[in-house]
């Protein structure tokens, strides 16, 4: 015999001899001593057993009148008896030319043998039956279905008499504001794409409508494909579908993008909308779940990881508190130089710099903080907290720090310890704050060029930088900022485009509107635009009458619905609101 066969027979001796499953283990103790005869003290050695604990098992095998060591197997049924009973059905409707959808529908109907589609198409493969040839809408039973909505074409688009309910009576609202701006005009002017059935401003307009009206994905709008008012705001026949939306946004490269930017910032120069004292900046990741080679990977806040997004950086005047700039074709490497781009693009359109910035430690370098200093640009930044600082903190006397009190009376931490020293950075000489109290468990330290500027005065107004991480919050829970479909960088940056205008659209709401001008956009959406109207359409004038709402008396306070404006892509209509 071999080796290898000896050491088989070894093994099988062993799972008997040595058996490991407890029930096992009691079968072959008890064997021994009822069987083969051997001692009691004996087995209990064998198995491992103390010598009470076996008595007692043999004590209760004895009185057990039916002992289970062995699993007995339990059979099912061979077949179901709800199938069996409905397997003549199925096989009579099938003969009739019913598919597997229609046989399941007409046994639920009948209420005694209701069989899911898939029991039904497994009863048709064990009885023989093929698959029904795709059958014409026309040879299909007559059920409700889908409607086949128009082609949007501008062509098509009429001004005749007309009455209608629409979902989204509130978006009618923005209309004043965009023929004041003129948008259309704006988009001429970036050169977007268009064609004959859509031109560029009408499909501006219904890309911007799905901003307005908070819908998360452009597949969504599939939802208000019927919806007339939604056709009516973009000056169309019906709406653009989900495929349109989705390939535009290709077409539109980083250039347009700017563009679209530029021809924004040149509509609100009499409105007033950025006032350029002052900007909050930031980056924020937009996170990617699918797999594409031209993504990257970037740090995710709300994840508190590193995984696939696209890089977008956004500006926003720290009054009026709307986005005022975008970009979100960046790549790994460029983060550092686009507060720079940012500050060209402000200086070109505005003729002067940026007075003040204020931004976190990770948005640029200190060789970049010496050329904003160079060119004479104030900036209130933090600095990250090495090791080394850190102790240098722990170091410092109770007597090196300065009490101070802040000007908000609201704010909880109103009297945090500072401590001040100058420091060369990137050649360039710094205020360098330590500030404890502040609210967070270890010290936050600022850099600042600004020199005159009081310790209180600093503070405070860093500690207002919360406005734009509030302002990211409410563009990714309203605009959905991170409803990312695509892992094309241009399209992501286009829909930053979009967030930049809506969010500027909003703020220029809010304004006219008492109580309303430092709420969020998801606020204004749910008290002030949502709402359903009734829309008369005459060549003359479209009619909107709004339902009565808890806050329909600020609209009619705000004075925006006694406003009638003639609207150029209804051939020059007025509109005229209602309540």
């Amino acid at each position: 015999m071999s080796i290898r066969a000896q050491c088989d027979i070894t093994a099988i001796r062993r799972f008997f001899l040595e058996p490991k499953n407890p029930r096992q283990r009691q079968y072959d103790a008890l064997r021994a001593y009822f069987v083969d005869g051997l001692p009691s003290a004996v087995v209990a050695a064998r198995f491992g057993y103390s010598a009470g604990y076996f008595r007692l098992l043999c004590h209760s095998f004895r009185r057990d009148p039916d002992p289970q060591f062995f699993l007995t197997p339990r059979t099912g049924p061979r077949s179901s008896s709800r199938t069996s009973a409905a397997r003549a059905q199925v096989v009579a409707l099938r003969k009739r030319n019913h598919s597997v959808y229609e046989i399941s529908g007409i046994l639920k109907e009948d209420g005694r043998t209701a069989l899911s589609p898939t029991a039904v198409r497994e009863i048709l493969r064990q009885e023989g039956f093929a698959k029904l040839p795709r059958r014409l809408d026309e040879e299909r039973p007559h059920e409700p279905r889908p409607t086949v909505e128009p082609v949007a074409d501008v062509r098509m688009f009429s001004m005749e008499a007309r009455r209608f309910t629409t979902a989204c009576g509130g978006l009618l609202l923005f209309i004043p504001d965009l023929v004041r701006l003129e948008v259309a005009k704006l988009a001429d002017a970036a050169r977007l794409p268009g064609s004959k059935l859509i031109p560029a401003p009408h499909a501006l307009r219904s890309a911007l409508a799905l901003k307005l009206w908070s819908i998360e994905r452009k597949s969504h709008v599939m939802s208000l494909a019927a919806d007339p008012g939604l056709a009516l705001f973009a000056g169309l026949n019906a709406i653009p579908k989900k495929s349109y939306l989705s390939e535009y946004s290709h077409r539109i490269d980083h250039a347009g993008t700017t563009r679209v930017l530029a021809g924004w910032h040149d509509a609100l120069a009499g409105d007033k909308l950025f006032t350029g004292e002052s900007f909050n900046l930031d980056f924020h990741s937009v996170p990617y779940f699918g797999e594409d080679p031209t993504v990257e990977k970037h740090f995710v806040s709300m994840r508190s990881r590193r995984q696939p997004s696209v890089l977008a950086f956004l500006a926003q005047d720290a009054v009026s508190r709307a986005f005022c700039y975008s970009n979100a074709d960046l790549r790994k490497g460029e983060e550092a130089e686009e507060i720079l781009h940012f500050i060209d693009f402000w200086q070109k359109h505005h003729g002067h710099l940026p007075r003040h910035l204020v931004f976190d430690s990770k948005l640029t370098t200190y060789a970049t903080l010496a050329r904003l200093d160079a060119m004479g640009i104030e900036f209130i930044t933090l600095r990250r907290r090495s090791h080394k600082l850190l102790a240098e903190i722990a170091t410092l006397p109770r007597s090196a720090w300065r009490v101070i009190e802040l000007e908000a009376v609201t704010r909880k931490f109103r009297t945090p310890r500072v401590y001040e020293k100058s420091v060369t950075l990137g050649g360039c000489r710094l205020r360098q704050l330590y500030i404890q109290d502040l609210g967070h468990d270890e010290p936050t330290i600022l850099l600042t060029n600004q020199r005159k500027a009081t310790l209180p005065r600093l503070i405070t107004r860093y500690a207002q930088r919360m406005l734009i991480e509030n302002a990211l919050s409410d563009a990714v829970r309203f605009f959905h900022m991170d409803a990312l479909s695509s892992a094309v960088g241009m399209k992501v940056d286009f829909d930053m485009a979009l967030l930049v205008l809506a969010s500027g659209l909003y703020r220029l709401f809010a304004r006219q509107m008492r109580g309303y001008a430092e709420a969020q956009a998801r606020q204004i959406f749910r008290d002030l635009v949502q709402m359903p109207a009734e829309v008369e359409v005459a060549p003359a004038a479209v009619r909107v009458r709004f339902q009565r709402r808890a806050h329909l008396p600020i609209l009619l306070a705000s004075g925006i619905l006694t406003k009638s404006v003639a609207v150029p892509w209804w051939d020059g209509a007025r509109l005229e609101l209602n309540a």
